[in-house]
């Protein structure tokens, strides 16, 4: 089971060929631990590291758990491949529409990747959980944070096409902050997201005042 991802994020990858090198830390009975370089024209871009653990039978007893409300996932005959909505607004493609201090959600119907290659749902979940950094770092004046990394845990992976992603918290000091969000499915939450993030205001994103607003899906 691919239970830990995480994402460091060095430099914006382009469009121009990439390498890609696959090392095992560790492969043992129980855990196994990958890491995974990509490189661009000689220059690191990103590191993930990989933890899987081998399935088994949960230990016995009752747990804790925070009570949670969950936002209802699109149609699925909903054509949009995303939706992002708040608490203080409906769904829509537009994320200026949603410039507010409520809390975030996020849907995701992942696009192809590789041409010709069905997607795991593994991947779509990575791909949702990317949305981490939206819905908790989107305020009333758009986004003014950059994350410089990304965390998914995973306790199952997630059933169906849409995959949600709703802000939990997001803690901020001296132009450093982390945030963290619930993934969930059609049966419900199954992971946790979380990034860590630097103040960019020389590049704040302001998605209800951009001419040219951004339209995602």
């Amino acid at each position: 089971m691919p239970a830990r991802l995480t994402v460091d994020l060095f430099r914006a990858a382009r469009g121009v060929a990439t390498a890609v090198t696959v090392r095992v830390a560790r492969d043992g009975r129980r855990i196994r631990s990958a890491e995974c370089d990509l490189a661009q024209e000689g220059r690191l871009v990103a590191r993930a590291t990989l933890l899987q653990y081998r399935r088994s039978v949960a230990p016995p007893g009752q747990l804790w758990a925070a009570p949670m409300t969950l936002p209802p996932l699109p149609s699925v005959e909903e054509a949009a491949l995303t939706q992002v909505g708040s608490e203080a607004g409906a769904l829509s493609r537009s994320p200026g529409e949603h410039q507010n201090d409520s809390r975030k959600s996020f849907f995701n119907r992942a696009i192809e990747i590789v041409a010709g290659e069905e997607l795991s749902q593994f991947t779509r979940a990575v791909m949702a959980a990317e949305a981490t950094s939206l819905v908790t770092d989107l305020g009333t004046h758009g986004v003014g944070y950059i994350n410089g990394d990304l965390t998914v845990g995973l306790a199952r992976l997630p059933v169906g096409e849409w995959i949600g992603v709703q802000g939990d918290s997001h803690w901020a000091s001296d132009g450093v902050a982390v945030g963290t969000a619930t993934l969930f499915d059609q049966d419900g939450a199954f992971g946790s997201g979380m990034t860590t993030a630097v103040s960019n205001p020389a590049a704040q994103i302001d998605f209800a005042n951009d001419p040219f607003p951004l339209r995602i899906g």
